[in-house]
């Protein structure tokens, strides 16, 4: 299995926005693509900003090229996500998943 983790920052006034548009925008697109094994989106709230951690996970790496594309090290953000973000990576980092436990 293949992980990608990513983070990004918003204003809490955009939060809420953002959320909505992963779950509306960005998960339905992974979903379709083939070896695509679920994913997470984290958020925390800090003083003065919101961080959110994106966690993917794929069967391969040639999943994460099917969702992300040959520069899959390099984020992919819709510029309707970016205008909500107002720091974010600029590349994601990916792990081969050693251990995976489900837990009960």
């Amino acid at each position: 299995m293949i992980t990608r983790l990513w983070q990004g920052y918003t204003t809490p006034e955009n939060a809420e926005a953002y959320e909505a548009f992963v779950s509306s925008e960005i998960f339905p697109k992974l979903r379709a693509v083939r070896g695509f094994l679920g994913g997470k989106l984290l958020r925390r709230n800090l003083f003065q900003e919101v961080e959110f951690v994106a966690i993917t996970h794929f069967d391969s790496l040639e999943s994460v090229r099917a969702a992300a594309g040959e520069e899959f090290g390099h984020t992919i953000i819709p510029e309707a996500g970016q205008k909500l973000l107002s720091r974010f990576d600029q590349r994601v980092a990916i792990y081969e998943v050693m251990i995976n436990d489900p837990g009960n």
